[in-house]
């Protein structure tokens, strides 16, 4: 029963929906945790303890900031500038990806693909550039921002809970690897799309500059407050009771609607945390035996190279998130568990920009340009994802 309930979840969670139901990941996750109850794999407290409320707290608080961030009108603001500043396609190009990749460092990636999308494609349309090249670069500088810190994607969030990594740390070791990620991505994109860069085109400056409202007194309170919260991660303070302490002061305002924010948090990935992590405690007790555990020691997991295609195809397979908690158990018996953490969140985030379906961040970006009545197709992704994984996972594997 824990096998099937394991298989199927992670199948729907990898797919996406169950064909020919209205079952998404979400409800895959919360059916399969639930399923673990009550046919008795695990007890209900067993399955209360298996949840890192951790992890929770910090997704919780940071989507909380980044909503009250959009909406003060932050991003457009940040955006106007890049914009305003930019005197090339390839200028812009490098504005896109450092916007998104500096901004996913310390905020949740796949709130910068969704706050950035639409208005990227808004300003490639006024330019009459192609707006893919660009749309492209939103999801891959995220995911190899994100890379950057415990803070910038959920995956990280959950390693740094489970292995304990000081925040300074994390970003010591992985923020050199993050810069070069973004560097590789700036380069492949103009490589595949010469066209578009490699020539003498200039931008308008009239349809550059176009004045955006945004609520003055909210964004500057947004950005103390996440300043002072980064401020406490690198100074050692707990990053979940930093996070959720941020966010609810953010919601002490005169101004802006509690209700507002609410709508801005995305419940059904929370719901998506949960439920994997009874799914994985219950397939741990049922499964993983010293036979699974001897079959798994058939890799050589102490190999960084091993270690980071292993989990880089785990991810493409059932995801990034449920691929960091299948690892839990193998990496606990290895001796350097930390540079194992590290190199499993490099390879389960940088993994991502493999292929289209091969992170959130990159459906959101999908389904959002989608709305606008703008398709990226599967293969104009992968032509840029594939080498992109291929190189940055590599000099990761160098790196660590």
């Amino acid at each position: 029963m824990a096998l099937a309930i394991f298989a199927v979840t992670y199948l729907v969670m990898a797919i996406g929906k169950l064909p020919g139901y209205q079952l998404d990941r979400a409800g895959a996750a919360l059916l399969g945790a639930s399923l673990m109850v009550w046919l008795g794999v695990l007890s209900l407290e067993e399955a209360f303890q298996s949840i890192d409320l951790e992890t929770i707290v910090l997704l919780l608080g940071m989507m909380i900031v980044v909503a009250n961030l959009r909406l003060s009108g932050f991003f457009g603001i940040v955006n106007n500038w890049v914009v305003a500043r930019a005197r090339h396609p390839l200028a812009l190009l490098c504005g896109v990806i450092l916007m998104s990749g500096i901004l996913s460092a310390f905020l949740v990636n796949d709130a910068i693909c969704l706050v950035l999308t639409l208005p990227v494609l808004d300003i490639a349309r006024r330019l009459g550039r192609d707006p893919t090249p660009y749309l492209l670069a939103i999801p891959m500088a995220s995911n190899a921002g994100s890379v950057a810190t415990i803070t910038g994607n959920p995956q990280n969030m959950i390693i740094g809970s489970i292995a304990r990594i000081p925040y300074g740390i994390f970003a010591a070791k992985l923020f050199p690897l993050a810069a070069v990620a973004l560097v590789l991505t700036t380069l492949i994109i103009a490589i595949i799309y010469p066209g578009e860069f490699f020539n003498r085109g200039r931008l308008i400056p009239a349809v550059r500059q176009r004045p955006r409202h945004y609520h003055r007194g909210l964004a500057i309170k947004s950005v103390a407050v996440t300043i002072a919260m980064v401020a406490f991660f690198f100074a050692g303070e707990p990053v979940a009771k930093v996070a959720i302490l941020g966010g609810a002061l953010l919601l002490f305002t005169r101004r802006v609607k509690p209700e507002k924010v609410y709508l801005d948090i995305d419940w059904p990935l929370l719901v998506m945390f949960i439920g994997p992590f009874i799914v994985v405690a219950g397939a741990e007790k049922s499964l993983l035996d010293q036979h699974a555990l001897g079959a798994v020691g058939l890799f050589d997991l102490r190999n960084t190279a091993v270690l980071s295609v292993l989990t880089a195809v785990l991810s493409n397979l059932v995801s990034n998130v449920p691929a960091v908690l299948v690892m839990k158990p193998f990496v606990t018996s290895l001796a350097d568990q930390q540079r194992a953490w590290l190199v499993i969140a490099t390879a389960s985030t940088l993994a991502g920009n493999f292929t289209l379906v091969g992170s959130v961040a990159n459906l959101i970006v999908a389904q959002r340009a989608r709305s606008r009545d703008f398709e990226i197709g599967f293969w104009n992704y992968f032509k840029v994802g594939a080498p992109l994984t291929a190189l940055s996972i590599a000099f990761g594997v160098f790196w660590l």
